[in-house]
């Protein structure tokens, strides 16, 4: 009896995409009847959609030689790696490129901060995303004691002026910041701990963010006061569900660019309850930095 009751409550984790592609199959004796929410399959058929979109725009992109720079910033476990892997899925890779690098050596790190960054810049024609970027200067590195406190004010005062030469010179700027919750952190953090597929997304920063919340959001504050411009300006993230995130900040990056065979206005809309602007963010916290429970992530 109790066997079978375990084996009632057996979950099976489908690959994502398998829902679409096998919701109109007919039963047979080879297949296994799965329940899946309706949430999912709508999740599911709204990221293919906006994928498919993705391509026309790179198409775009090489035809025109358009530049476009993504960098994409936050909260350890806010689901930034996954945005990103759904942006590239279907992707020529020819034609993007993912940075995410490592600490700096001893060599980069006696250079210019931004020389490590800048050969990474996108040529004609590309897209490219920085998995944590220059902005480590503002939050993770004086959080941690990676940096001096001079340091982390010349860098607030000189990337500004940064962004705005890249903008001038023609490169399309995204900056987004993705925002979780605490109680949400936890819980992604218990589950890397639970799955051995995971833990190599530990390190022993993440292991310390929860215990320096308060610092991260007192120096998120700061980095967006100095630096959302309205040339650069800063798109804020509402993550705690992944899904929505991903569809709304692919929505945003879509309909802010130009490219044939555009969807309407209105189904490239984000959700403004998700997609949120730099000053908004400011403002929010201005009214609740002294009450930090009331804080985003």
């Amino acid at each position: 009896m109790g066997n079978n009751k375990q084996k009632r409550r057996k979950t099976v984790k489908l690959a994502e995409g398998t829902a679409i592609r096998n919701k109109d199959a007919k039963q047979s004796k080879t297949r296994e009847a799965v329940w899946i929410k309706k949430w999912h399959l709508q999740y599911e058929e709204d990221l293919r959609v906006l994928q498919i979109e993705l391509m026309k725009m790179q198409q775009s992109m090489q035809a025109s030689g358009k530049r476009v720079l993504a960098i994409f910033e936050g909260r350890d476990a806010a689901g930034k790696g996954g945005t990103i892997k759904r942006i590239i899925a279907h992707l020529n890779p020819r034609n993007y490129n993912v940075v995410a690098l490592a600490k700096p050596n001893e060599t980069e790190l006696s250079q210019w901060y931004f020389q490590r960054y800048a050969q990474h810049l996108p040529t004609a024609g590309e897209f490219t995303i920085f998995d944590r970027s220059w902005y480590n200067r503002a939050m993770v590195e004086p959080v941690m004691g990676f940096c001096t406190d001079e340091q982390n004010k010349r860098f607030l005062k000189d990337v500004p002026m940064l962004e705005e030469l890249l903008v001038k010179d023609g490169i399309t700027l995204f900056k987004f910041y993705f925002s979780v919750s605490k109680h949400v952190q936890k819980e992604r953090f218990d589950s890397r701990k639970d799955d051995p597929l995971k833990q190599y997304k530990l390190s022993p920063v993440d292991n310390l963010a929860q215990k320096y919340w308060n610092e991260y959001a007192i120096r998120k504050f700061q980095m967006l006061s100095e630096t959302n411009r309205t040339m650069a300006p800063w798109t804020i993230i509402r993550s705690d569900v992944k899904k929505v995130a991903r569809i709304n900040c692919i929505k945003h990056i879509l309909s802010n660019m130009d490219y044939e065979g555009k969807l309407s206005v209105k189904k490239l809309a984000p959700d403004p309850k998700i997609v949120i602007s730099g000053i908004n963010e400011l403002r929010h916290m201005e009214k609740n930095l002294m009450t930090p429970d009331k804080l985003h992530g």
